[in-house]
């Protein structure tokens, strides 16, 4: 029998062996990924075992031995032979983040109207959370309902107006702020850097000259040198008697400055989509407009989405910068509650810095998680 005829027979009526039970499952991938070489298994056992020392006393902190009730700072002190001592603490004191959880949540906004935070935050979750699931119709509808109409909305609540006692920004503060900024920010900077981006791509020597020189401009310098010259610098420029508010100087900061990294983002995109799309666009003759809008930006921005998630992911980190403008954010507000003397201990900072970067990390996370999801949607052949 010829070598043909005996591939032929063992691959058509000889049975299959299954694979080795080894070779599949937990098995498998322990072996792959933690115990493939020697290094590995003398780097997996170490791993192993810190994390067998680090997590009962981490847990131990933040929940069993946590004091989760109280009114003060006794409440969070180690009882020492019938007395208090200050500086042993038995584990985190989220009492005191219970006692202070609005101020967190919304600064010094009037205690009487904070009403108006919670509906703004349900017409959020309203309008933008149906734009994030791709199977909900009428996204043109959805779109204006989230990007245009919510804001003006919300301004009217929050601020006031229309009979609605008005609520100074001075009084804003909390993870309010950091929501309001980076929403706005996003709203403005993503059209505007594909403007910017196109810009710097244009044939134009002008336009591209002035959208170089804006990108290389703004992501030279750091994000607070931006809201330091929103801050004080501007207010020297304006006619005496003008001020602007201090909540828009820094959207206006925070904007300007993630659009410039976004144009770049958007620009990686476009250059990695294949000349071919733009010459099938020229030979059905369509307008430069068309063109981008029909084929060529949606295929960019599906490109880099990770690129776009992790340019929005900083920009809402970077939010907590606006203390240097005397807004307190999330991050400012409880580094500004470690003052109070109700609440003053050894043990209150830490846990307020705990759950400020637990807040946050949530809100990363998430739209980390929804990248993945968007990519694995929009996935139509790109992988390798």
């Amino acid at each position: 029998m010829s070598n043909t005829n005996q591939s032929f027979v063992s691959k058509t009526i000889l049975p299959q062996l299954p694979a080795p039970s080894s070779e599949k499952g937990v098995v498998h991938w322990l072996r792959k990924n933690l115990l493939a070489t020697p290094k590995d298994v003398v780097l997996t056992i170490l791993a192993i075992a810190f994390l067998a020392w680090a997590i009962p006393h981490i847990a131990n902190w933040l929940f069993f031995q946590a004091v989760w009730n109280g009114t003060d700072r006794t409440f969070c002190a180690t009882t020492v032979q019938g007395g208090t001592q200050p500086d042993g603490w038995s584990g985190a004191c989220w009492a005191f983040v219970r006692s202070k959880f609005t101020i967190f949540l919304v600064g010094l906004y009037t205690p009487d109207e904070r009403w108006r935070p919670v509906i703004v935050a349900i017409l959020a979750v309203l309008t933008v959370g149906p734009m994030m699931i791709p199977s909900v119709p009428r996204k043109g509808l959805n779109a204006i309902l989230a990007f245009i109409v919510l804001p003006i909305v919300s301004f009217f609540l929050l601020y006031g107006g229309f009979g609605l006692p008005v609520v100074e920004t001075q009084k804003w503060g909390g993870l309010m702020v950091n929501l309001v900024l980076c929403f706005i920010a996003i709203v403005v900077s993503f059209p505007l850097g594909i403007l910017l981006a196109l810009g710097r791509r244009s044939k134009m020597p002008v336009i591209r000259m002035l959208c170089v020189l804006f990108i290389e401009v703004i992501r030279g310098i750091p994000l607070i040198t931006v809201l330091f010259m929103a801050s004080v610098m501007l207010p020297l420029f304006l006619p005496q008697g003008w001020t602007v508010d201090k909540l828009l100087r820094a959207v206006v900061g925070v904007s300007i400055f993630t659009s410039a990294y976004m144009a770049e983002v958007i620009r990686g995109g476009l250059q990695a989509v294949p000349k071919g799309q733009f010459e099938g666009a020229d030979s059905l003759g369509l307008g430069y407009w068309q063109k981008m809008r029909l084929i060529v930006l949606p295929q960019a921005i599906k490109l880099v989405i990770p690129g776009i998630v992790n340019t929005f992911i900083g920009m809402f980190k970077d939010t907590s910068l606006v203390s240097i403008i005397s807004m307190f954010d999330l991050l400012g507000i409880v580094r500004q509650n470690f003052s109070d003397a109700n609440w003053a201990s050894a043990v209150t900072p830490l846990t307020g810095l705990v759950f400020a970067g637990f807040i946050f990390w949530l809100f990363c996370f998430g739209m980390s998680r929804y990248s993945g999801f968007m990519e694995r949607h929009l996935d139509t052949g790109h992988k390798r």
